[in-house]
């Protein structure tokens, strides 16, 4: 089992230091044999929104480390014009003597789109569109694309990436179509438990096993990385209230996200129209679920549990999302557990 890092919340509304957890993660990650460190796009809020190109972070973190993969989790391909992802990615690539890797989304936030509102309506087949340019790219391969005159120009990209193939996953919320699409693109899957537990997630990562197709530079079975929030300490209880309040306020503050998970387990619930204390009382049950059953929460045994249970569904890499709140000395600080988890499944 590998272990990776994860970001996509926002670490507070600190006027400096903003990317502190950031950059102290990722050297932990990268002197203590994590696999990867992944960085998210987001636009428009402050939930998420130290994160608008993961291709910038991506950048800074590859001049911090040595050894660590940077990764996106995930660059929203239909915002993009193709020859820019992988531009910026080779850059990455090249300031990280090959070290880049690149998930890849649809995007579902309407709002994210004014930045290219032609691509919503067709945004699922877009991402495989471009996909499939950006690997031609990556490959030094010449796109035909049009000009400012309207007709043909033949482009390749500068700099040439180290890599000659990018390793590359696609982004489901939960979609078996989606785990199929990334097993016929011979890429790996990202992927979360907000909306599905671990039994759906077992019969979708088969899908992905039995439409796999090899590519260049992958792993023969494919890959599946699955994002957890995460916090360990030496005591379960004591790890229960350090996250409740900013888990909690998580929950709320991604009630986009959240939404598609609470209508899983709580059928005809609008959460729109729910007042304050009906929200709470969801919220405070969601915890509940999510701190014994969709997180890595506890202790270092508690975990061990928790990957074997992956591994047996065929969970390739657990993507550790640190930044959900908790305050970033405690976050940093409980690294070393984590860590020792680490050690022990692997």
């Amino acid at each position: 089992m590998d272990f990776s890092l994860f970001y996509f919340a926002d670490t507070g509304k600190a006027k400096k230091d903003r990317y502190r957890l950031l950059t102290e993660g990722a050297k932990f990650a990268d002197t203590h044999g994590f696999s990867a460190v992944w960085t998210p796009e987001r636009h428009f809020h402050e939930f998420g929104g130290l994160f608008p190109n993961p291709a910038v972070t991506g950048a800074a973190l590859a001049a911090l480390t040595e050894r660590v993969s940077i990764r996106a989790g995930s660059v929203v391909a239909p915002l993009h014009h193709p020859v820019r992802i992988a531009e910026e990615w080779s850059v990455v690539d090249n300031l990280s003597d090959g070290r880049a890797g690149v998930s890849f989304a649809s995007g579902w936030h309407a709002v994210d789109f004014t930045l290219r509102p032609e691509s919503y309506a067709r945004r699922k087949e877009v991402v495989l569109e471009t996909i499939e340019t950006v690997r031609r790219l990556w490959r030094q391969e010449p796109v035909s694309l049009t000009d400012g005159t309207g007709t043909e120009s033949t482009v390749s990209i500068y700099p040439p990436p180290v890599q000659p193939e990018l390793p590359i996953w696609l982004t489901s919320a939960g979609s078996a179509e989606t785990f199929e699409a990334a097993g016929r693109l011979g890429g790996g899957v990202l992927t979360h438990l907000l909306g599905q537990d671990l039994d759906e997630l077992a019969k979708k990562i088969t899908v992905y096993r039995e439409a796999f197709t090899p590519r260049l530079g992958q792993p023969p079975s494919g890959q599946v990385a699955l994002m957890l929030h995460t916090y360990l300490g030496p005591d379960r209880d004591e790890v229960r209230e350090a996250v409740r309040e900013p888990f909690s306020a998580y929950l709320r503050s991604s009630i986009g996200l959240f939404a598609r998970a609470a209508s899983a387990h709580f059928p005809g619930v609008d959460l729109e129209r729910l007042n304050p204390a009906d929200l709470q009382f969801l919220v405070d049950r969601s915890f509940d679920r999510y701190f014994d059953t969709g997180g890595l929460f506890g202790t270092v045994e508690d975990g061990v549990e928790i990957v074997e249970r992956l591994r047996d569904i065929g969970v390739d890499e657990v993507a550790c999302l640190i930044d959900f709140g908790v305050d970033t000395d405690r976050v940093l600080g409980g690294l070393e557990y984590l860590d020792r988890l680490r050690a022990r499944c692997q």
